[in-house]
């Protein structure tokens, strides 16, 4: 599919938060969905970073100002995410692979790119790069895993999670008082979007379940056969035990893997300083 690239301006206004010198938002158009980027400049490499389920492009914003000195970096909301379509009909891992295909053609200039992605991000840019390693130089996978295998009601209760909370909030403060005191929290709220009848996170809980209900499928086949290098990074106190990290390497023992000391399996939120340590280690050594 054809995608159509279209300028939104300087800066992230339009997700709440000011934007820095050099920065652009654009929208790559795929038919009836339509993908928002935040390209934040940067020397190198093109690096793509992935946010996970039920986040967006603005909580990866520090990671990425913190690699521009060495890469051209850019942001993608994934679609059902931020600023993108919010309730797109087609929720299949195919899709979103497509979509991020198509953004790394629109902005990669012909060159193979990095991606980086935590947990369902990391999902969706492992299967790219399995489906297109033409297009992709190396890959980094922050708490991601190929395994799937969750128990069938484990999306229901995360959508019933979600369900559970009085969006639209009265304001921020409702939000905060309802979400509590975390980096996750932090993050949800930093993102929230004002409507007429207050503030609401950029995300629906349906959408959220069905998403989440296609990454839970095994997919071994995929991983064992990529042919890009591979860093998986874990938090030593996130979401996959040790025997889970482990069967990364026993199906595909070429791949490299860090534990980080601190963290969770929001650990580019809380435990910013090793997760960046960690890339840069990898990306430029």
């Amino acid at each position: 599919m054809t995608a159509k690239r279209s300028a939104a301006g300087r800066g992230r206004g339009s997700a709440g938060a000011p934007g820095q010198a050099g920065e652009q938002d654009v929208f790559v158009e795929r038919g009836d969905v339509r993908i928002a980027v935040t390209d934040l400049g940067g020397a190198g490499r093109t690096l793509i970073l992935l946010h996970g389920l039920a986040g967006s492009a603005r909580e990866l914003l520090p990671t990425g100002r913190a690699l521009r000195d060495s890469f051209r970096v850019v942001l993608i909301d994934q679609r059902g995410h931020g600023r993108s379509t919010r309730r797109p009909e087609d929720l299949s891992r195919e899709a979103f692979v497509d979509d991020l295909v198509d953004v790394i053609e629109t902005v990669s200039q012909d060159r193979p790119v990095v991606l980086v992605g935590q947990s369902m991000g990391a999902h969706t840019a492992f299967l790219a790069a399995a489906a297109r390693p033409d297009l992709v130089d190396r890959l980094v996978l922050l708490e991601g895993h190929a395994a799937g295998g969750e128990p069938a009601s484990a999306a229901a209760e995360l959508g019933a999670f979600f369900s559970t909370w009085p969006a639209p909030f009265a304001d921020t403060a409702a939000a905060r008082a309802f979400l509590g005191e975390s980096r996750l929290a932090d993050a949800w709220i930093a993102d929230l979007e004002t409507t007429a009848e207050g503030v609401r996170p950029r995300f629906d809980p349906d959408i959220m379940e069905r998403t989440i209900r296609a990454v839970h499928v095994p997919r071994w086949d995929e991983w064992q056969g990529l042919e890009v290098p591979v860093l998986a990074v874990f938090a030593e106190h996130g979401m996959f035990s040790s025997e889970q990290r482990d069967e990364l390497r026993r199906r595909r023992p070429q791949t490299e893997c860090a534990v980080l000391r601190g963290g969770t399996h929001d650990a580019h939120l809380d435990a910013f300083e090793e997760w960046v340590a960690a890339l840069r280690a990898y990306l430029l050594h």
